[in-house]
């Protein structure tokens, strides 16, 4: 039986998840850590080595990862990405679609400045992590839960990227369709040299359910196949490596974690991506990024639902006391 207090947890992420009634169009973007997983916060306040993992030791650290040298081009490791994250269709995805424009990179460019001064070993590069294929409530047309944007808003929201040499990633929400379903549309993008793509495992139904009212979950192999065609592409058009963000918050979004192949043309960040107070996304990005290594780590700030309850907005500093640290940030 799980404790009463994650219980009401769990209740509680079910019932903000779930799509309006009727809804056809963009849901709100939500996202919290596995709290069914999780020990009571209170234990974890007691414990202050639970808020992360203890120092590595030659023995028993999973880090570093071995990966293959960096390739001419590569971003990882040389650089910290920072991302703003969201469609500009709707202003509850996320803060790339929460303000105007000008404003929004404007607070990137704040952003990206207060990473560069907390660390200043680190070059910053700037991105913008838009939802190109966004998970819907309702089947649509052909009944694969997902709206898929025009090419005319990804050449939009690339225009604003150009604006700060920044780089754009393509988020893909699968809903019941398939990876070799929805790639080959976004390839003309994929093959600019500063366009890249982000994998978002809650919302991959399989072919049955509906997106909002389970996490879903993505295997190894469905990865594998979108390094194989990231890496093509490399080849075939000499690109410099592209990078792939995998988005996870539970153990189960990403099965079989360990045969993900890694090779130098593409760059995999594996981003922890759950809300909520500091404790739990510290205890989050160690149970299910820390404990299952693939390449690079990323986390994500949630502008709105991390200061739920009150609780504080975690900092550059904060952040960079994680092990290992991230070279990926994103904000939603």
């Amino acid at each position: 039986m799980l404790p009463r207090a994650a219980l009401l947890l769990l209740a509680a992420t079910l019932a903000a998840i779930r799509p309006a009634a009727g809804q056809d169009t963009i849901p709100p973007r939500k996202r919290a850590p596995a709290a069914d997983t999780l020990p009571p916060r209170d234990s974890l306040a007691r414990d202050s080595l639970a808020l992360a993992p203890a120092p590595p030791t030659p023995r028993d650290s999973l880090w570093p990862v071995h990966s293959p040298d960096p390739l001419p081009g590569s971003i990882l490791p040389g650089h910290r990405i920072v991302a703003f994250y969201g469609n500009p269709l709707s202003k509850r995805m996320g803060i790339l679609g929460a303000l105007p424009p000008d404003s929004m990179l404007a607070r990137l460019d704040r952003e990206v400045v207060a990473w560069s001064e907390a660390d200043t070993t680190m070059p910053v590069q700037p991105a913008l992590h838009l939802i190109a294929v966004v998970a819907q409530g309702t089947p649509g047309r052909d009944g694969k839960y997902r709206q898929r944007m025009d090419s005319a808003l990804i050449e939009r929201v690339y225009g604003w990227a150009q604006q700060r040499s920044a780089i754009l990633f393509l988020d893909v929400q699968l809903g019941r369709s398939t990876l070799a379903a929805e790639l080959p549309r976004l390839v003309p993008f994929l093959r600019r040299p500063d366009v890249h793509l982000g994998i978002d495992p809650e919302f991959a139904m399989g072919e049955k359910g509906t997106p909002g009212t389970r996490i879903g979950s993505v295997d190894a192999r469905q990865i594998n196949e979108a390094i194989d065609l990231l890496g093509e592409l490399v080849t075939a058009n000499d690109l410099p490596p592209k990078v792939l963000v995998v988005h996870r918050f539970t153990r189960d979004m990403l099965t079989n974690a360990r045969a993900i192949r890694v090779e130098p043309r593409v760059q995999i960040v594996i981003n922890m991506d759950g809300w909520g107070p500091p404790w739990m996304k510290r205890e989050s990005y160690r149970r299910y990024v820390y404990r299952y290594p693939v390449q690079f780590t990323g986390f994500k700030v949630f502008y709105k639902n991390d200061r739920r309850g009150g609780d504080p907005l975690m900092r550059p500093a904060e952040i960079l006391k994680l092990f290992p640290r991230p070279l990926y940030i994103q904000y939603q």
